[in-house]
């Protein structure tokens, strides 16, 4: 018994290990995935080891004890931020605040046929935003009920499971659909006016994941990732990013973006809000997300109830104050080696539409 928790100790380490590399192959990334479920293991291993320490203290057991040991401070550090023991990166809205924004992410899942249940999520949360991810034309058939309330929508049906649509309350004021690293991988740009008058801007994207039957390599993904940051880096509008990114909350890519845009994660000292996988409780990790600029406060983020797609959607409410106190929480990461390693060559010619050019058209409607 001894011998299998060695053994089984020392694959975790080399998961934990694992993502150290810049490698992007899948079987490297997806270490990224399962760092809860490694730090749980490893604990569960740590609580045996002690035990067999109790009835003998044999170098097998010391080397299990110490590589427990390793793998949760190590496993601790990346998931740390995300738990309510954590510093919380944006403040919560002032008692009394009005909205700004509630933005609702659903990947719906193409095969997915409970349309009602995601209609009837909708119609209980009221986003100002719904975008819809996996929707192919089905899915924009049984959403129409919807565009008596959301006047506004931008429609991109794929039978590819990278089909996307938006349905806004808000008046969208300049809008643009990308493939911006792959084709038929498209991603949606808005510049939008909330009911307040603030002139906002939308970037939703969902970037192939690492798998083996997608991408052998994160190279794709990471490179979206990338070309976003670059080009809401320094943006004078409120921008949100917001999409099923294909990554998880605490991947060298997805701090990499926070780091190169200078945007927030609300949900950082606020809880994971796993959303995949929905039907498999032991397996989840929080893979949809939502970044802002900064000038917002939370007042609120949940994960909604089930709908019949292996994703939960993400709801997430905004307010607007510019002169709020956020400040991004330190990183070491080195940008300029981490861009290198992990963007794709080729790719300068890739424009995010950031409609610069609109600003003052925007400002008089």
């Amino acid at each position: 018994m001894l011998i299998l928790l060695f053994c089984f100790l020392s694959v975790l380490l080399l998961v934990t290990l694992l993502p150290f590399s810049f490698s992007q192959h899948y079987l490297i990334r997806s270490c990224d995935f399962i760092r809860l479920q490694v730090f749980y293991l490893a604990l569960a291993g740590l609580l045996l080891a002690g035990y067999f320490a109790s009835i003998e203290l044999s170098p097998l057991v010391v080397s299990s004890l110490l590589m427990a040991s390793v793998i949760l401070l190590i496993q601790g550090k990346w998931i740390y931020p995300y738990t309510w023991l954590a510093k919380k990166e944006v403040v919560h809205s002032p008692a009394g605040s009005d909205h700004s924004v509630r933005i609702m992410s659903a990947n719906v899942l193409m095969s997915n046929t409970r349309y009602q249940d995601l209609i009837d999520l909708v119609n209980e949360n009221q986003p100002d935003l719904l975008i819809t991810l996996e929707s192919d034309i089905k899915w924009q058939q049984h959403l129409s009920i919807l565009e008596k309330d959301y006047p506004h929508t931008i429609f991109c049906p794929k039978d590819n499971r990278y089909g996307m649509h938006l349905y806004s309350k808000f008046k969208i004021i300049k809008q643009q659909v990308c493939d911006l690293v792959e084709e038929d991988i498209p991603s949606i740009h808005i510049l939008f006016e909330t009911a307040q008058g603030h002139i906002m801007q939308g970037h939703f994207i969902h970037p192939a994941p690492p798998s083996p039957t997608e991408e052998d390599t994160s190279r794709p993904r990471d490179t979206e990732l990338i070309l976003l940051a670059k080009a809401v880096k320094n943006n004078t509008r409120p921008t949100i990013v917001a999409g099923d990114l294909n990554d998880v909350a605490w991947s060298r890519s997805t701090r990499l973006f926070m780091e190169i845009s200078d945007f927030l994660d609300p949900r950082k000292g606020r809880g994971f809000f796993n959303t995949f996988h929905a039907g498999y409780f032991f397996m989840r990790w929080p893979l949809d997300h939502l970044f802002h600029s900064q000038g917002f406060t939370v007042k609120r983020i949940k994960r909604l109830s089930k709908y019949g797609s292996d994703h939960f959607a993400l709801l997430t409410e905004l307010v607007h104050k510019p002169a709020n106190g956020n400040q991004q929480l330190d990183d070491d990461m080195d940008i300029q080696q981490a861009v290198d390693e992990l963007q794709m060559d080729n790719t300068s010619h890739t424009s995010v539409p950031t409609f610069d050019d609109d600003i003052n058209k925007a400002q008089l409607k």
